[in-house]
């Protein structure tokens, strides 16, 4: 490890979580509306609020909605960029994006269409990366770097961080001079340091909201009582961001930095 700072960008999907993410010390918040569907753009109304009232930065997803394709119509790319105008207007810092080709490789004109809108504002790729051809893991980086992204978010072609170390690792290795590949997906306190150790990644991402085991944090929400029924939400109830799961990371990490 460097002497730099590992920081460490907390998704959101909520103020509360927010707000306890910059009680923990995160360096970045990633805000999204649904995390419970993989995360999708957020509400204009909650990115001004966020940024009348904290200094972190604020990077907004773009994602119109769920599924695990990444394929969109040329309407719901209009929907893409209109958001994106508005959140810039209002404040965004950055965007949070990916989309592929029927065949799982990158949509190269949708990407370039939101990298002219951001004007200069920094764009992640999201892990629509993990549904491309691992074979072509290197190849796809050089082309989001040639794309203008400044970073990659990935679980290296895993259903978690940790099960995809190793890709993580190589992918870092090659690249960490002039891009940044963040590790995300299930990433833990319990194997947060094995992750830092073994990527030597500069940048991780996590919810923060673990709710097994050591890490286990009271539901944010109350369930009501009552006859009516709003959803899935009624039986899964809602886990929001916790300021001391954050702390505990960000304390791994500056420990780790120190290395």
């Amino acid at each position: 490890m460097s002497s730099h700072d590992i920081k460490l960008e907390v998704c959101v999907d909520s103020i509360p979580s927010a707000f306890a993410a910059v009680a923990g010390g995160a360096s970045r918040i990633e805000l999204c509306s649904a995390l419970s569907e993989g995360g999708l753009t957020p509400s204009v109304g909650t990115l001004k609020t966020l940024k009348e009232s904290i200094a972190l930065p604020v990077y907004c997803m773009l994602r119109p909605r769920r599924g695990t394709d990444f394929v969109y119509s040329d309407e719901e790319m209009c929907a893409v960029l209109t958001d994106m105008d508005l959140l810039r207007q209002n404040g965004a810092d950055g965007f949070v994006f990916g989309s592929l080709n029927p065949d799982r490789t990158i949509n190269v004109d949708q990407c370039r269409h939101v990298m002219l809108q951001s004007e200069g504002l920094p764009v992640t790729f999201h892990r629509a990366f993990d549904l491309t051809d691992q074979k072509r893991m290197q190849e796809n980086v050089q082309l989001l770097r040639e794309l203008g992204f400044k970073r990659l978010l990935s679980s290296g072609f895993r259903p978690s961080a940790a099960e995809g170390l190793d890709n993580l690792a190589q992918l870092i290795a090659k690249h960490h001079r002039d891009f940044i590949v963040m590790p995300g997906a299930g990433i833990k306190v319990s194997n947060l340091e094995e992750i830092l150790t073994v990527s030597r990644c500069m940048e991780f991402h996590a919810s923060a909201m673990d709710t097994a085991g050591e890490d286990y944090v009271a539901p944010t929400t109350s369930r009501m009582e009552c006859d009516v029924t709003m959803g899935k939400q009624d039986i899964d109830p809602y886990y929001g961001t916790n300021a001391n799961v954050v702390r505990k990371m960000v304390t791994i990490a500056n420990a780790m930095s120190c290395r």
